[in-house]
């Protein structure tokens, strides 16, 4: 999917969305038994027609990797632990990235046996600082984004503010529906590079406070921050835009076979060497992935030092016709 629109912004949709589904709804998955070529959907997965994400190894972590069991999200890629509220579970898996770096890593609601009054939903998501339509270059500038280009349909309740959780910082923001009676609680962190994000939505204001006083029994890596979280130690380094300029020694261009419109984001970590160790296509077609892999691994690059010493860098790279930032520098503020 392509769009200007702030990808917060985006999501106010699918939350009221998934709120009324929540209230024991159920959806089909189209019928084939009338159609012996039909594909039946796999239970408990929606299906998205078009480019898909890959990777050009199965065991690497990538952001979209997470799992939820025992009633605890966990994701590798991230380092993040975050225990679920009792009775709530993930009914369906979130479509792939977006060609602008957006991903639904899980979207939790209350589960058939949840015996509570109040209802909501929880969506974890992230965001690539690398492939973003915004100039935002950290949580703290992402939320200010969403803020200043709130719908009027949705009304601001407490503007950004950065606190600490789990003894990290995150930026928190509140805002409302007034028209649907809902409430929008969202904290955002950085951690690789990534604004990773967890909005509750709900009629219920206490249901979110208790949401948010569970958050602090998160656990994140150590650089995560609503203002830093750029990788390294035991993770590769993240740059922006290290893919060019003197960085890059070698470069070979891929051969397409078929032409195509769409963007296609990857993001590759280097070696100490300067070699392309690994490749990640947020959203590409599977020609496209093989092209673009073939050249990437014959690309070389300086290495990358770090207190003299050559570390792994992951940076991000768009090939064919990338979307450009359309908004203006964002001011590095928590309140207006």
């Amino acid at each position: 999917m392509r769009t200007k629109s702030s990808p917060l912004l985006l999501l106010l949709g699918l939350a009221v969305l998934l709120l009324a589904r929540a209230q024991d709804a159920t959806q089909s998955a189209g019928d084939s038994s009338t159609n012996p070529q039909a594909i039946k959907v796999p239970a408990g997965v929606i299906i998205v027609k078009g480019a898909w994400s890959s990777a050009s190894d199965s065991v690497t972590p990538l952001p979209e990797g997470g799992t939820l069991g025992n009633n605890v999200y966990s994701n590798q890629y991230f380092g993040l632990t975050f225990n679920l509220p009792p009775d709530w579970t993930e009914k369906y898996s979130g479509p792939p990235p977006s060609d602008s770096g957006y991903y639904v890593l899980a979207q939790i609601q209350p589960s058939d046996t949840f015996k509570g009054t109040s209802r909501g939903s929880i969506l974890i998501a992230a965001q690539d600082m690398f492939i973003t339509l915004t100039r935002a270059k950290n949580a703290l500038e992402l939320t200010n984004y969403t803020k200043e280009n709130l719908i009027p349909e949705y009304k601001v309740e407490e503007p950004p503010v950065v606190l600490r959780i789990a003894n990290h910082s995150f930026v928190r923001f509140d805002y409302g529906s007034p028209v649907a009676e809902l409430h929008w609680r969202v904290l955002a962190t950085q951690i690789r590079c990534h604004v990773v994000q967890f909005i509750f939505t709900s009629r219920d204001t206490e249901l979110a406070r208790q949401f948010i006083r569970e958050m602090n029994q998160i656990k994140l890596p150590a650089e995560a921050g609503a203002t830093s979280g750029t990788g390294g130690g035991n993770v590769p380094t993240c740059i922006k835009d290290y893919a060019s300029g003197d960085n890059l020694l070698e470069r070979v261009d891929p051969l397409f076979v078929e032409r195509r419109f769409n963007p296609v984001p990857v993001r590759i970590i280097i070696d100490r060497k300067g070699k392309v160790k690994r490749i990640h296509f947020l959203s590409a077609f599977p020609d496209q992935a093989k092209a673009i892999t073939d050249a990437l691994f014959q690309w070389r690059f300086r290495p990358y030092l770090c207190d003299g010493k050559p570390v792994e860098v992951e940076t991000g790279i768009i090939f064919g016709r990338a979307s450009r930032p359309t908004t203006p520098p964002l001011r590095n503020t928590a309140t207006e």
